[in-house]
């Protein structure tokens, strides 16, 4: 007997973060459910845990914490444009500029054959890459 979408009254978290699009593959929920980065009502949960409408789950991805709204409960990883009908999300604009932040990685050049840098050229680096 196969299940509808609309017949889903509860699903596991683990399953329902996959399908949403917020892990690549349901093992790597399940291991942030283990770990303690996936809270509901601020407890850590199983990647068991049974997710209903309208349960709010934080996510910490660091350094930001994510917090979303179930809307609708699916079993089946979904198109990113149908992503919107099953959460919302509920993520203060200063945590999502915490994400953004972390995700800027500074490149620097060094000519071909130099070498490793010295100490002093390393600190020289590490100035800059902490002040910029």
């Amino acid at each position: 007997m196969k299940k509808e979408i609309c017949d889903l009254s509860e699903i596991r978290i683990d399953k329902w973060l996959w399908a949403v699009r917020l892990f690549k593959t349901r093992s790597l929920s399940s291991e942030a459910c283990r770990k303690g980065r996936i809270t509901i009502d601020d407890m850590p949960v199983k990647p068991s845990r049974v997710v209903k409408a309208g349960d709010i789950i934080k996510f910490r991805r660091t350094p930001a914490l994510f917090t979303y709204r179930v809307k609708g409960l699916v079993d089946k990883r979904q198109p990113a444009k149908m992503v919107d009908h099953y959460l919302e999300d509920l993520t203060p604009e200063a945590e999502r500029d915490k994400s953004l932040h972390n995700n800027l990685v500074v490149f620097s050049r060094r000519d071909q054959g130099s070498g490793r840098p010295t100490k002093k050229e390393r600190r020289i680096i590490d100035k800059i890459r902490n002040n910029g």
